[in-house]
């Protein structure tokens, strides 16, 4: 088996790697479990150097890292180099906090003394995706091994040169050897990882068919696992919104990465005393938005990362439209080289439609029009998924409270959904379990441990 390197933008495969064999894959787990001592026995300050010379070497070399993440998974230049720069936060938060978010815990008790620790699991398998394939790999990476945990990489297959340069990273900024290692192996054999006695925890980011996979292979051996997958966002917007406003953020809320983002903004819930005003200026602007080369600054929307991913995107559309959704833009392949698809609004979708059931993952938007902000939550609730939300209001107490009713890891009032270190990111329902970044995400792969003194 090999794992191709391919730019979407193109169709051209630049590199091909074969995947690893099993005893190589043994060796490397070998190496990184035996590196996991040393790591471990450092102090939050000997560890927080390592992380702020990450920092120093992503933005260094971030012009770098974005071409490749460009030329291999497609995404916009600027994109690129916004995501390495956000990696580079990622780690300065972690190298500041950590120490401060595991401090042991004094609780009263009938004891002389007794406390809550916090001690690393030992070796963290991560299997992340390849839509963000840098800022995905360190906010999973940046707090499991500040805690103390060593780390195994399963990056996507297409991205192979991103899970290099990742592993190349960590060795210019100093990391001790086999701390962190990159893994090129493909999806079959990832339960021979997971089996592995080394590793002790697993992290995913991936397709809900994927987490079902993986926690079902964790499960059979014991250990935990953190999955972080599909969302189908809702976007409502209420009577009270600044239309101009909320239609602006939905163009970047939706078409950002190309659509290709989990917490996308995927379906716009409009209440029908302001639909028609808000898809009509939704409807200008993404008409105005330009596929063209990722590398280009005049270019808005870049390929898909796959053709296949490409395929099943139309697939769904068409499926949509057959069962009464209203075409009002795009829907079609860009005639070039490459796996572009145009910008496309989908009007009057209903529950029972590909385009609300399902996760749409690229550059579509699927408008849903509600009676009131009652129905509004109704909808944004009927959904398989529960990973983010926004709500549009001139109300933010109103926002407020339809917040509490939506059914998701986060709801944001009056601006776009994003992942920051500073706060829990992670879903509910088929969207997973577990939570990322801020204190939260840096207690999942511990031994939260108690110490009792008489």
């Amino acid at each position: 088996m090999h794992l191709h390197s391919t730019n979407p933008a193109t169709g051209k495969t630049t590199k091909t790697f074969p995947s690893l064999q099993p005893d190589k894959i043994s060796g490397v787990l070998n190496d990184v479990a035996a590196a996991q001592t040393f790591w471990s026995n450092l102090d939050y300050g000997q560890r927080k150097v390592y992380f702020q010379s990450l920092a120093q070497v992503l933005r260094q070399f971030r012009d770098k890292y974005a071409h490749l993440i460009t030329e291999e998974m497609g995404k916009l230049l600027q994109e690129a180099k916004s995501e390495v720069e956000k990696s580079a936060w990622g780690c300065e938060f972690y190298a500041e906090n950590a120490s401060a978010f595991l401090a042991d815990e004094p609780i009263t008790t009938d004891a002389a003394c007794s406390y809550v620790t916090y001690q690393p699991l030992g070796t963290i398998f991560c299997i992340m995706p390849w839509n963000f394939p840098f800022w995905q790999v360190i906010r999973a990476v940046a707090p499991a091994m500040m805690a103390g945990n060593t780390v195994v990489l399963k990056h996507a297959s297409n991205v192979p040169r991103c899970a290099l340069s990742l592993e190349e990273a960590f060795r210019e900024a100093g990391f001790p050897k086999h701390a962190f290692r990159s893994l090129l192996i493909t999806a079959s054999q990832t339960e021979s990882v997971i089996a592995n006695e080394h590793i002790a925890a697993v992290t995913l980011t991936g397709s809900t068919a994927a987490g079902r996979k993986v926690a079902a292979m964790a499960g059979r051996h014991l250990k935990k696992c953190v999955l972080e997958l599909g969302g189908s966002d809702p976007f409502i917007v209420l009577n009270d919104a600044n239309i101009s406003f909320a239609a602006e953020q939905a163009v970047t809320g939706r078409f950002q990465n190309t659509g290709q983002s989990c917490i996308a903004a995927k379906r716009f819930i409009l209440t029908e005393a302001i639909a028609d005003e808000f898809i009509a200026r939704f409807a200008d602007r993404v008409k105005q938005l330009r596929c063209g080369d990722p590398k280009d600054k005049l270019t808005d929307i870049a390929p898909m990362a796959r053709a296949d991913l490409r395929d099943t995107l139309h697939e769904q559309i068409n499926q949509s439209i057959s069962m009464g959704a209203k075409l009002i833009t795009g829907g079609t392949f860009v005639q070039s080289p490459g796996a572009y698809y145009t910008p496309t609004i989908l009007d009057h979708v209903r529950p029972g439609m590909s385009a609300f059931d399902e996760e749409l993952f690229g550059p579509v938007a699927a408008v849903i029009r509600a009676k009131d902000a009652e129905e509004a939550a109704k909808l944004a609730n009927q959904t398989q998924f529960g990973l983010g939300a926004s709500v549009w209001t001139g109300d933010s107490a109103q926002g407020e409270a339809l917040a509490k009713n939506i059914h998701a890891g986060s709801v944001f009032i009056n601006g776009i959904v994003k992942s920051d270190p500073r706060l829990p990111f992670g879903g509910i329902k088929q969207s997973g379990y577990g939570r990322e970044l801020s204190h939260y995400g840096i207690r999942e792969f511990v031994n939260i441990k108690t110490v009792w003194i008489k």
